[in-house]
């Protein structure tokens, strides 16, 4: 069972919210409690990350049936990025469980980017020799700005190790760019909510989104990118909320 943080709110509809690739619960919380003023919120730890459990493999099925075992009544479900990918299989796979649906600045296709990067680079880091975050921030100084202070979310200083499974997150690496090929339907509200300056989801995704969600709508939120949650924090969460209310 995935490791889950709850955010108590008044009686409704929960929300489950599903994080992106090198990721956790804990990303979230500020958007959490914003969220949980109207209703419950559960932001999980998907598997190979977090203090969730490891596995040996890292499939959208496997997310999506991780996803599904964690929900005791139906739920609105947020997923952002790799997180969006399963939250969209899940809700293909099993429609009853979903009520809304929002995915963050992904879509249903294979991309032809990897995230090798900064699996190699957390690889690289010598942790005998790290005595605090900045020591470990000095050795990912190769990465784009933010990205180290995103992965140090996920070292663990007193065990010194990262909470992600980076061997598997490698092995799996083209399952985990890729969309597993669904002929299902998810006909209930969809909202594609993604940063106006990423390319993540381009207009010639659209034909593809509506097959499988034909109700899908599309919003963009200015001066954002990939990371749309983290960089306009308020108005992404305004646009959450305005949707599901």
């Amino acid at each position: 069972m995935l490791n889950t943080v709850s955010y108590g709110g008044p009686d409704g509809t929960p929300l489950l919210i599903a994080h992106g690739l090198f990721g956790s619960a804990r990303n979230w919380g500020v958007i959490a409690k914003r969220l949980s003023e109207v209703r419950p919120v559960v932001a999980v730890d998907m598997r190979n990350h977090g203090l969730s459990p490891w596995f040996d493999t890292h499939s959208y099925d496997d997310l999506a049936r991780d996803l599904a075992k964690v929900m005791d009544q139906p739920m609105d479900v947020l997923g952002h990025s790799m997180g969006g990918k399963a939250a969209m299989v899940l809700a293909l796979q099993h429609p009853e469980k979903v009520g809304k649906l929002i995915v963050a600045d992904i879509a249903p296709i294979t991309y032809a980017h990897t995230q090798m990067g900064p699996i190699e680079a957390m690889r690289g880091v010598d942790l005998s020799q790290v005595e605090n975050r900045a020591d470990a921030k000095a050795q990912l100084s190769d990465l784009e700005p933010g990205v180290p202070d995103f992965l140090l979310q996920s070292l663990d200083m007193k065990e010194k190790r990262w909470r992600l499974n980076l061997d598997i997150l490698a092995a799996e690496m083209d399952k985990i760019i890729g969309f597993p090929d669904i002929v299902d339907q998810f006909d209930g509200p969809t909202l594609f909510l993604s940063g106006g300056n990423s390319d993540y989801v381009r207009r010639a995704d659209r034909d593809r989104i509506k097959d499988l969600f034909p109700a899908a709508k599309f919003a963009k939120i200015p001066g954002a990118g990939h990371w749309v949650h983290a960089e306009k924090p308020r108005e992404f969460a305004a646009a959450v909320a305005a949707f599901l209310a």
